[in-house]
């Protein structure tokens, strides 16, 4: 499994749990939804992801997206 597949799991991950949390728990977890978002938003524009950062220091390969 490359970066690639990793980032679009922990990002779908991160918004399901978000979501749930906020229909169970409080509506304020709705900001980690939103933080989601705007991440994927950003790195669509500018190729730049944080969590692809730590998955490189981890050892995990490179996909096509994030070279």
């Amino acid at each position: 499994m490359n970066i690639d597949q990793w980032v679009f799991r922990i990002a779908g991950s991160m918004i399901l749990i978000s979501l749930f949390l906020g229909w169970v728990h409080s509506p304020y977890w709705l900001w980690l939804t939103a933080f989601s978002g705007a991440n994927m938003l950003q790195a669509s524009f500018t190729g730049f992801c944080p969590m692809v950062k730590v998955l490189k220091m981890v050892g995990i390969q490179t996909g096509q997206a994030f070279d």
